[in-house]
């Protein structure tokens, strides 16, 4: 994946420093875009290693409609914890649990999960619920029968809910577009990109919505285009960025999506993935950026 490589050099250099909500600062550029034809594979890093099952979870969860962690961390996804985290620890019910600690509560107590574990109306409330309108099912009918329409949209950035959200959508806008030789392409509009942390998380995330969409509306993969507002490095992984600068990229692993019987994405289930052939650089670790207002 050069391209992804390409952005981070390019921030690198081109990039000012920038202070952020988080007081870790930021080396940002505004205004990037990447391509990545999934025809030549699946665009999952190579460059370090993806948790793709916490992927797959997350994407699943999104469709679902949930906006409650405890789906995540009974299976043991942790993406989420730190926003709902810190909400808890500012009330007084905290005692001094820690993080690890707030999540096996999450997961084995339905009351305390029901209170604490929500995230407020962040993305799948409003893919299945934007002010009463599920835009998955609007989506999936237009595409199917009216696939040419320059209309297929999603949008996570409702400005009358957002201060009701743990986090505003950073991926915010994502429109579908199907060509002549009924090819399915992706763009995803993301107002704030961690380049280091999230954009890996976020390419392979809607590459898959976008095969998972193709599978049931009986269409061909095309392009995943990503659109960055702030695409930003945080201080504190410019070391990370660099060594993965000087691996070289491997090839692309496949996925496989075996259920061929489903007619919605809303019907596919985790066991009906299959990621093959990844062979990446180890793990770089980095610290996420958290802030709470």
């Amino acid at each position: 994946m050069e391209q992804y490589k390409k952005l981070c050099q390019d921030i690198l250099d081109k990039g000012k420093f920038k202070h952020d909500r988080t007081n870790t600062g930021t080396i940002s550029l505004f205004g990037y875009q990447c391509r990545y034809d999934l025809n030549e594979g699946f665009p999952l890093l190579t460059t370090k290693k993806v948790f793709f099952r916490g992927v797959l979870v997350e994407l699943l969860w999104f469709i679902s409609g949930s906006t409650n962690i405890q789906p995540l961390v009974k299976q043991n996804v942790h993406i989420w914890d730190e926003w709902p985290f810190e909400k808890y620890k500012k009330s007084n019910e905290y005692q001094n649990e820690t993080i690890k600690e707030f999540a096996t509560k999450v997961a084995n107590d339905d009351e305390f999960a029901k209170k604490w574990g929500d995230l407020g109306p962040v993305y799948g409330h409003q893919w299945r619920d934007f002010f009463g309108v599920d835009q998955i099912k609007e989506l999936e009918h237009d595409l199917k029968i009216n696939k040419f329409s320059r209309r297929h949209i999603i949008c996570a950035w409702n400005p009358a809910q957002i201060s009701q959200m743990a986090l505003p959508p950073c991926h915010a806008f994502v429109q579908f577009y199907v060509d002549e030789d009924d090819r399915l392409s992706c763009q995803l509009y993301q107002r704030s990109a961690d380049v280091f942390l999230g954009v890996p998380f976020n390419i392979a995330s809607y590459a898959t919505l976008t095969m998972m969409l193709a599978k049931v509306c009986n269409l061909k993969l095309g392009d995943f285009v990503h659109t960055f507002g702030d695409a930003h490095i945080y201080v504190n992984h410019v070391e990370q960025v660099k060594m993965q600068l000087e691996r070289e990229c491997r090839k692309l692993p496949q996925l496989l999506i075996k259920n061929d019987e489903a007619k919605s994405i809303t019907e596919f289930k985790f066991e009906d993935f299959e990621l093959v052939n990844y062979d990446p650089w180890p793990v770089i670790k980095g610290e996420i950026a958290v802030w709470f207002h």
